[in-house]
C-alpha cells in the first residue's frame, strides 16, 4: 500500500527545435528577398521588348524628366548646358572612368537632352552606356 502521491511529471515543451526552425526560415527569407531600387524622381520609360540586362553595383544613373532637365543621384543639374552637366557626372565619379552608365529619360524627353547627356559622359571616356527602358504590358498590341 502506497500511501504517498505520485507526483505526475509535467509534460515539458523544447523550444530549442522551435527556435531553430524559425532562425532557418529567417535566414531563408532574407536571402530569397530582392530589392528593387525606386527612383524617386517621377520618369516614365520608353516601352522596348528585350531583355533587362543585369545589375551593376556601381553605375552611374542619369534621370532626364519630360523637361529636359538632369538628375544625377537624385540631385538635379544646375543647368542643361553640356560643360555643367559634364562638371556634374566628374564630381559624382571622381576619377573613374570604367563605371557603366545608365541613361533613364521619360518618354515625352527632348531627344536633344539624351543626345547631350550621351556625349557627356561620351566625352568624359565613358564608354558603357545604356538607355532605360520599361517592359510593354502583356495587351492587346
Amino acid at each position: 500500500m502506497n500511501l504517498r502521491q505520485s507526483r505526475s511529471d509535467e509534460p515539458e515543451v523544447n523550444l530549442t527545435p522551435l527556435i531553430d526552425v524559425v532562425f532557418i526560415l529567417l535566414i531563408f527569407f532574407m536571402v530569397s528577398t530582392t530589392f528593387q531600387k525606386e527612383s524617386q524622381i517621377k520618369v516614365e520609360l520608353p516601352q522596348a521588348t528585350g531583355q533587362p540586362t543585369e545589375e551593376h553595383k556601381e553605375l552611374l544613373e542619369i534621370v532626364i524628366d519630360a523637361e529636359g532637365r538632369y538628375f544625377i543621384d537624385q540631385r538635379q543639374v544646375v543647368n542643361t548646358q553640356l560643360d555643367t552637366l559634364k562638371r556634374a557626372i566628374r564630381k559624382y565619379l571622381g576619377k573613374q572612368t570604367d563605371v557603366p552608365v545608365v541613361i533613364r529619360a521619360d518618354k515625352r524627353t527632348p531627344y536633344e537632352s539624351v543626345v547631350r547627356a550621351m556625349d557627356a559622359t561620351a566625352q568624359l571616356g565613358l564608354a558603357k552606356m545604356s538607355l532605360a527602358t520599361s517592359q510593354p504590358e502583356s495587351g492587346g498590341e
